[in-house]
């Protein structure tokens, strides 16, 4: 009947035209970045691509009522067991998400959702808002009304707390502890890289003796929150480098490091010499690394938190596609998180593999496309560039489609809130002057795209039930 219920209430959206199954896709002009050996990036000229939208897909209509939701953005009608907390289940064949009262959800967030920039954009925030309490407010309104549910990374998550005591809706949240990073502004040796710490080497101090100890204590402060229903979930870190190459980075630190000295005995203890090094001995010594590093931290987070779920470090380079390294992190997340860029469309076989290979489903925690119309730069950031605000709307609903066709997926984290300001002073290199936000820089809505996502995320659960069906 569980089943019955959810196939009665979105059987509404199953129709189809002839109309409709001609015109699968559209072509939206965008422009690809190229990453240089140099180091530099820059831009091809704009090419089409393919794009599914939700008005265009064949064998499917919009529903003629709305899909009744839980307080939380979840599936009204259809329920599993409820622990008072988000966590994840396998139904059938396919991974969800289960909101706190225990209704099947699919997490849709955005990330950044901060009040922050330069002189001007505190100037706009000040005559709009006048008050973190009425930004937060209407920021979450705007949220809600086009069918977000969470705050992701990098969010002011002590403004959506102060939010939720008096919400009707709360708004969920996700905290970053950056774990490795802050290990590392202690120990020294840690850098600014364009999106994320750097690490000598990239060689992140995972052997360091005193990094388990570190971890625990730094866990200590996750009991504040382990009793609230609104945290879908914890990062440890963002954009860690997890390579391939790792055995030869850590062997050339210099002799009194820690890490220097795990390789050593490592090659050691598997009776490897330093010329007979294979890839092999690579996927194995990269799969250690990841290993040490999720075990000790899920072991701190787990020991003070058992109630909300460890969702990863937000992966954004190779990491992700290599086998070994992703059976062997699997067993300590809850949920994998990546960062993913460069596809126009989401790679089917890379959404099958990432759970195959870790047993967990994945949220997609990075990704975003620039708007031309905008007058901004551009140049900064990793994601592509269209030519209007509604063909970013577009791209949104193209990539998310393929997101919800998989299986395995159970939410998306949209980078990001607020447009970079190019007036600001001291940001992140990854964070100048382009266009990223759904609102600009003065806090204004990107309203035609906004209506494109709003479009398809409202409908996420129809959605599933028909790639499902």
């Amino acid at each position: 009947m569980k089943v019955l219920s959810f196939f009665l209430l979105l059987m509404l959206g199953s129709a189809c035209t002839d109309k409709q199954a001609a015109q699968e896709y559209l072509m939206v002009d965008a422009k690809v970045r190229v990453y240089h050996k140099d180091g530099t990036r820059t831009y091809k000229e704009y090419q089409p691509f393919k794009t599914r939208t939700v008005e265009h897909i064949s064998a499917y209509k919009t529903p003629r009522k709305a899909t009744p939701l839980s307080k939380f953005g979840g599936l009204l009608s259809h329920k599993a067991q409820a622990t008072g907390f988000f966590h994840t289940e396998k139904i059938g064949d396919r991974w969800w998400c289960i909101d706190p009262e225990g209704h099947y959800y699919v997490n849709i967030a955005i990330n950044s959702l901060a009040a922050k920039g330069s002189k001007g954009t505190r100037e706009a925030f000040d005559e709009k808002f006048g008050n973190k309490q009425e930004w937060i407010k209407q920021s979450a309104e705007l949220l809600y009304d086009h069918g977000f549910n969470c705050a992701g990374s990098w969010s002011d998550h002590k403004t959506i707390i102060e939010y939720n005591k008096t919400a009707e809706r709360p708004l969920a949240y996700t905290i970053n502890w950056n774990f490795m990073s802050s290990y590392g502004r202690k120990r020294g040796g840690t850098y600014q890289q364009a999106g994320h710490t750097g690490y000598p080497k990239d060689a992140i101090f995972v052997f360091d003796p005193e990094f388990a100890e570190f971890c625990d204590e730094h866990a200590k402060q996750l009991i504040e929150y382990k009793d609230d229903p609104n945290l879908f979930g914890y990062f440890s870190d963002n954009e860690m480098p997890f390579k391939i190459k790792a055995l030869d980075n850590y062997l050339s630190l210099p002799e009194d490091e820690a890490g220097r000295k795990a390789a050593e005995q490592w090659l050691l203890d598997n009776g490897i010499t330093k010329e007979g090094i294979t890839d092999e001995h690579r996927g194995d010594f990269m799969a250690l690394v990841g290993e040490t590093y999720f075990s000790t931290i899920a072991k701190a987070i787990k020991k003070y938190d058992p109630n909300h779920m460890y969702i990863g470090s937000r992966f954004y380079a190779d990491e992700k596609h290599q086998e070994k390294f992703m059976r062997a992190i699997g067993p300590h997340l809850d949920i994998v998180s990546n960062n993913y860029y460069n596809h126009w469309t989401p790679d089917s076989t890379h959404l099958a593999e990432w759970t195959e290979w870790t047993g967990k489903p994945f949220l997609v925690t990075e990704y975003y496309v620039k708007g031309e119309d905008s007058g901004m730069g551009n140049q900064s950031g990793a994601g592509w560039i269209v030519r209007t605000q509604e063909d970013r709307g577009l791209f949104y609903q193209n990539y998310n489609l393929a997101l919800l066709e998989s299986k395995n997926c159970v939410g998306w984290h949209y980078f990001k809130y607020i447009d970079n300001d190019p007036t600001a002073k001291g940001v992140d290199p990854s964070n100048l002057d382009a266009n990223k936000g759904i609102v600009n820089n003065r806090y204004v809505p990107w309203t035609p795209m906004l209506d494109k996502m709003k479009e398809l995320n409202t409908q996420v659960y129809s959605l599933i039930y028909y790639f499902d069906k």
